[in-house]
């Protein structure tokens, strides 16, 4: 089935095309193409180029390009294919819609032009140790005193924190009530005395999570977002965000793109395998799932036009589950056709190999990849929480 497009999409689609043509340094591209790992400045300077538009996912008001849902999917898809890089830290696809959803005027006038211009890198302060899945079990406390909040406690699988300047953290501030409605929206300096970041080793042996401990640190009060104790509220807005974004149908596409071209490169006995019957009747059922939940992303997309500002979409929670799962069936069939050559791998951050390399240089970033993937069914929910959304809330049961 495709999907056709108007002629003013079309034209939409060509303009990013030229935006990355005459904008985009070859360089970054040439390493997001390796599967290599960019520096904090060359994705801001890559972030900033791509948002001279706006910001691509925010209405015109607050530093938007006030695009369509079609347009914004047409735009990661180019984006996707050239390749380039698209985020800066969880600013513009997480926090900043919680800011200008909810936020007051301060808030709004100080951090979204931050978040726009790429100058703040933001981390997301929601799971701990013994609440993950479970994530209102939260037990990191924020004690009023005076004009300021008194935060305790950690946090853990902290995203690149490591760049992070920001954070924004559920708290709890009321002990007392239900424990989804003891819970605020705090924003917090990592710079503030009392925040320790500590890295986490993957196991693909690079280091995007961390940890952060928080010790009798002093948030000025006018950082809460939105109401006291109404934080799960702005969370759960914030999730569907998240797993929305982590359909991953474009990013999707462009790993199955490179696998046909590693393929048609790549032999066993001879024989290319892209021509081995078994391996493209693997490749043609991971297509036919992907094409079912690119129509689903995009019908998403179109109810979300039509929906009330703050309202979510338990659709997203179809498109996280299923996204996760074709993301993981795409690293497999990557380390099929690298096979044996992706057993010395780089670290995920490409600093050292645990072995020489005994093959192409492709197949050294394989293994960190498909070890990365094995986390896509737990992040932002994980596969039995999204289960149970959609049974509750679109099933009935």
């Amino acid at each position: 089935m495709d999907i056709a497009f108007t002629e003013e999409e079309r034209a939409f689609r060509e303009d990013i095309r030229q935006l990355l043509r005459d904008n985009m340094p070859p360089e970054l591209r040439r390493k997001l193409a390796e599967g290599r790992k960019l520096s904090k400045d060359e994705k801001a300077a890559g972030v900033r180029i791509l948002y001279k538009k706006g910001v691509p996912t925010w209405p015109k008001e607050y530093g938007g390009a006030g695009w369509t849902p079609v347009q914004y999917y047409i735009f990661t898809e180019e984006v996707r294919a050239f390749p380039a890089w698209t985020q800066f830290g969880y600013g513009e696809s997480l926090v900043g819609p919680v800011i200008y959803t909810f936020g007051n005027e301060a808030q709004k006038k100080y951090y979204l032009p931050r978040i726009a211009n790429a100058e703040d890198w933001w981390c997301q302060g929601f799971s701990e140790p013994g609440a993950g899945s479970d994530l209102a079990s939260l037990r990191t406390r924020a004690v009023r005193d005076g004009n300021h909040y008194i935060v305790n406690g950690q946090k853990t699988w902290t995203t690149w924190a490591q760049y992070a300047d920001w954070i924004f953290c559920l708290v709890r501030t009321n002990p007392e009530a239900k424990k989804q409605q003891g819970i605020s929206f705090l924003l917090v300096d990592v710079k503030t005395p009392g925040v320790t970041v500590r890295p986490i080793e993957l196991i693909s042996g690079g280091h995007e999570v961390n940890e952060i401990f928080f010790d009798n640190v002093r948030v000025p009060i006018e950082n809460l977002v939105g109401e006291k104790n109404k934080g799960w509220d702005y969370a759960k807005f914030l999730l569907a965000n998240e797993r929305f974004s982590d359909a991953g149908v474009t990013s999707s596409k462009e790993s199955i793109g490179r696998i046909k071209n590693l393929a048609a490169r790549s032999c066993v006995g001879g024989e290319p395998i892209i021509d081995q019957g078994s391996f493209r009747e693997k490749i043609a059922a991971v297509e036919v799932q992907l094409k079912a939940l690119e129509i689903t992303q995009l019908r998403v997309l179109a109810n979300a036009s039509r929906q009330h500002k703050s309202a979510q979409d338990p659709a997203s929670s179809i498109l996280k589950l299923k996204g996760a799962e074709i993301e993981q069936e795409i690293a497999q069939l990557l380390m099929d056709v690298a096979g044996p050559y992706s057993l010395p791998y780089l670290s995920e951050d490409h600093l050292e190999g645990n072995e020489p390399p005994i093959g192409p240089d492709w197949a050294a970033t394989i293994a960190p990849g498909y070890f990365y993937s094995r986390a896509a069914s737990i992040y932002s929910g994980s596969r039995e929480i999204q289960k149970n959304i959609i049974a509750k809330a679109i099933l009935g049961l």
